[in-house]
Protein backbone atom coordinates (compact mmCIF):
# COMPACT_ATOMS: atom_id res chain seq x y z
CA UNK A 1 0.00 0.00 0.00
CA UNK A 2 1.41 3.60 -0.82
CA UNK A 3 1.83 5.55 2.07
CA UNK A 4 0.51 8.38 0.61
CA UNK A 5 -3.04 6.76 0.38
CA UNK A 6 -2.88 7.14 4.41
CA UNK A 7 -1.34 10.10 4.66
CA UNK A 8 -1.93 12.48 2.00
CA UNK A 9 -0.04 15.54 3.19
CA UNK A 10 3.32 17.03 1.79
CA UNK A 11 4.27 19.51 3.69
CA UNK A 12 5.42 18.52 7.20
CA UNK A 13 7.23 19.66 10.33
CA UNK A 14 8.60 18.28 13.23
CA UNK A 15 8.97 19.70 17.05
CA UNK A 16 10.55 19.41 20.21
CA UNK A 17 12.99 19.68 22.92
CA UNK A 18 16.63 19.17 22.45
CA UNK A 19 17.36 15.18 21.91
CA UNK A 20 13.89 14.06 21.30
CA UNK A 21 14.42 12.34 18.43
CA UNK A 22 12.54 14.50 15.71
CA UNK A 23 15.40 14.20 13.28
CA UNK A 24 15.23 10.49 13.13
CA UNK A 25 12.05 10.67 12.94
CA UNK A 26 11.63 13.23 10.00
CA UNK A 27 13.95 10.65 8.13
CA UNK A 28 11.86 7.59 8.95
CA UNK A 29 8.69 9.86 7.70
CA UNK A 30 10.68 11.39 4.33
CA UNK A 31 11.62 8.16 3.17
CA UNK A 32 8.48 6.27 3.50
CA UNK A 33 6.75 9.29 1.66
CA UNK A 34 9.58 9.47 -0.78
CA UNK A 35 10.10 13.70 -0.11
CA UNK A 36 12.82 15.47 0.77
CA UNK A 37 13.88 15.84 4.50
CA UNK A 38 15.71 19.44 5.39
CA UNK A 39 17.20 19.53 8.87
CA UNK A 40 16.71 22.98 9.95
CA UNK A 41 20.12 22.41 11.91
CA UNK A 42 21.96 21.67 8.98
CA UNK A 43 20.94 24.60 7.21
CA UNK A 44 21.69 26.77 9.97
CA UNK A 45 25.07 25.50 10.99
CA UNK A 46 28.21 26.23 8.74
CA UNK A 47 32.00 24.75 8.82
CA UNK A 48 33.14 24.72 12.50
CA UNK A 49 30.36 25.20 13.90
CA UNK A 50 29.96 29.18 13.04
CA UNK A 51 25.98 30.07 12.61
CA UNK A 52 24.59 31.11 9.41
CA UNK A 53 23.53 34.76 9.61
CA UNK A 54 19.89 34.55 10.46
CA UNK A 55 18.69 36.72 7.51
CA UNK A 56 21.29 34.02 5.43
CA UNK A 57 19.41 30.79 7.06
CA UNK A 58 15.44 32.52 6.51
CA UNK A 59 16.36 33.03 2.55
CA UNK A 60 18.02 29.19 2.38
CA UNK A 61 14.28 27.92 4.28
CA UNK A 62 12.42 30.43 2.08
CA UNK A 63 14.04 28.50 -1.09
CA UNK A 64 13.05 25.04 -0.22
CA UNK A 65 9.74 25.76 1.71
CA UNK A 66 8.37 26.99 -1.95
CA UNK A 67 8.43 23.35 -2.96
CA UNK A 68 5.47 21.15 -2.91
CA UNK A 69 6.72 18.38 -0.47
CA UNK A 70 9.52 18.38 2.27
CA UNK A 71 9.77 17.45 5.90
CA UNK A 72 11.40 19.68 8.39
CA UNK A 73 12.80 19.44 11.84
CA UNK A 74 13.92 21.72 14.52
CA UNK A 75 12.68 24.52 16.38
CA UNK A 76 14.07 27.87 14.64
CA UNK A 77 11.29 30.52 16.00
CA UNK A 78 13.20 32.99 13.43
CA UNK A 79 12.06 31.27 10.62
CA UNK A 80 8.76 30.00 11.35
CA UNK A 81 6.66 32.98 9.66
CA UNK A 82 7.67 31.11 6.55
CA UNK A 83 7.67 27.53 7.36
CA UNK A 84 4.58 27.28 9.55
CA UNK A 85 2.71 29.24 6.90
CA UNK A 86 3.11 26.78 4.62
CA UNK A 87 3.07 23.31 6.26
CA UNK A 88 0.17 21.13 6.71
CA UNK A 89 1.02 19.34 9.12
CA UNK A 90 2.94 19.66 13.01
CA UNK A 91 4.52 16.66 14.62
CA UNK A 92 4.74 17.46 18.01
CA UNK A 93 7.23 15.03 20.11
CA UNK A 94 6.51 15.90 23.76
CA UNK A 95 8.51 13.26 25.54
CA UNK A 96 9.25 13.86 29.59
CA UNK A 97 12.44 15.79 30.48
CA UNK A 98 13.90 12.62 31.98
CA UNK A 99 13.70 10.40 29.02
CA UNK A 100 15.24 13.27 26.87
CA UNK A 101 17.92 13.92 28.80
CA UNK A 102 18.93 9.72 28.51
CA UNK A 103 18.43 9.81 25.08
CA UNK A 104 20.53 12.72 24.28
CA UNK A 105 23.05 11.21 27.07
CA UNK A 106 23.22 8.21 24.42
CA UNK A 107 23.32 10.19 21.50
CA UNK A 108 25.98 12.53 22.31
CA UNK A 109 28.04 9.40 23.46
CA UNK A 110 27.54 7.51 20.12
CA UNK A 111 28.49 10.70 17.94
CA UNK A 112 31.43 10.99 19.64
CA UNK A 113 32.75 7.33 19.61
CA UNK A 114 31.38 6.61 16.37
CA UNK A 115 32.88 9.98 15.10
CA UNK A 116 29.90 11.39 13.26
CA UNK A 117 29.92 13.78 10.40
CA UNK A 118 27.11 15.54 11.64
CA UNK A 119 26.83 18.55 9.33
CA UNK A 120 29.51 20.31 6.83
CA UNK A 121 32.53 19.26 9.15
CA UNK A 122 31.11 19.42 12.26
CA UNK A 123 31.75 16.85 14.60
CA UNK A 124 29.52 16.40 18.21
CA UNK A 125 32.18 17.87 20.94
CA UNK A 126 32.08 16.32 24.41
CA UNK A 127 33.93 19.03 26.32
CA UNK A 128 31.26 21.36 25.74
CA UNK A 129 28.03 19.13 25.97
CA UNK A 130 29.20 18.34 29.04
CA UNK A 131 31.37 20.90 30.41
CA UNK A 132 29.91 24.10 28.70
CA UNK A 133 27.54 26.72 28.90
CA UNK A 134 27.15 25.61 25.20
CA UNK A 135 25.74 22.68 26.68
CA UNK A 136 22.64 20.44 25.16
CA UNK A 137 22.10 18.93 28.54
CA UNK A 138 21.50 22.69 29.83
CA UNK A 139 19.76 23.85 27.20
CA UNK A 140 17.69 21.10 26.77
CA UNK A 141 16.07 21.95 30.89
CA UNK A 142 16.60 25.78 30.22
CA UNK A 143 13.81 25.22 27.11
CA UNK A 144 11.68 22.00 28.47
CA UNK A 145 8.87 24.53 30.10
CA UNK A 146 9.42 27.04 27.67
CA UNK A 147 8.57 24.95 24.27
CA UNK A 148 5.66 23.14 25.94
CA UNK A 149 4.12 26.31 26.92
CA UNK A 150 4.79 27.88 23.46
CA UNK A 151 3.93 24.66 21.18
CA UNK A 152 0.52 24.73 23.26
CA UNK A 153 0.04 28.17 22.58
CA UNK A 154 1.04 27.79 18.96
CA UNK A 155 -1.06 24.84 18.35
CA UNK A 156 -4.57 26.39 19.89
CA UNK A 157 -4.05 29.69 17.72
CA UNK A 158 -6.44 30.43 14.75
CA UNK A 159 -3.80 31.78 13.20
CA UNK A 160 -2.72 27.85 12.74
CA UNK A 161 -6.19 26.56 12.80
CA UNK A 162 -4.93 24.77 9.70
CA UNK A 163 -2.58 22.85 10.48
CA UNK A 164 -3.15 18.92 11.25
CA UNK A 165 -1.69 18.10 14.41
CA UNK A 166 -0.25 15.65 15.98
CA UNK A 167 0.80 15.19 19.51
CA UNK A 168 2.73 12.44 20.94
CA UNK A 169 3.56 12.62 24.93
CA UNK A 170 5.77 8.81 24.23
CA UNK A 171 7.66 7.14 22.07
CA UNK A 172 5.65 4.07 21.66
CA UNK A 173 2.63 6.51 20.62
CA UNK A 174 5.28 7.80 18.10
CA UNK A 175 5.53 4.24 16.80
CA UNK A 176 2.50 3.15 16.68
CA UNK A 177 1.63 6.28 15.02
CA UNK A 178 4.35 5.74 12.50
CA UNK A 179 3.46 2.29 11.76
CA UNK A 180 -0.22 3.07 10.99
CA UNK A 181 0.04 5.58 9.00
CA UNK A 182 3.16 4.82 6.95
CA UNK A 183 3.27 1.25 6.48
CA UNK A 184 6.20 -0.32 4.98
CA UNK A 185 5.72 -2.00 1.91
CA UNK A 186 5.18 -6.11 1.71
CA UNK A 187 8.31 -7.89 0.71
CA UNK A 188 7.39 -10.91 -1.97
CA UNK A 189 8.24 -14.17 -0.96
CA UNK A 190 8.32 -15.54 -4.44
CA UNK A 191 11.43 -15.07 -5.42
CA UNK A 192 14.10 -17.00 -3.48
CA UNK A 193 16.35 -13.96 -3.06
CA UNK A 194 14.03 -12.01 -2.03
CA UNK A 195 14.98 -11.91 1.72
CA UNK A 196 18.69 -11.54 0.95
CA UNK A 197 18.99 -7.43 0.54
CA UNK A 198 18.78 -5.06 4.14
CA UNK A 199 16.52 -2.22 4.08
CA UNK A 200 17.89 0.13 6.34
CA UNK A 201 15.41 1.90 8.65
Amino acid sequence: MNAMNNFPYRRIALVGTTGSGKSKLAEKIAQRLNIPHYELDAIHWEPNWTEAPRDVTRQRVDAFTRCEAWVIDGNYAFCRDITWSRLQVVVWLDYPLHLILWRLWWRTWRRVIKKELLWGTNYERLWPQFFSKDSLFLWAVQTYKRRKRTYSALLSSPDYAHLKVFHFKSPHETEEWLRTAFPEPHRSNSSPRSNEGREDS
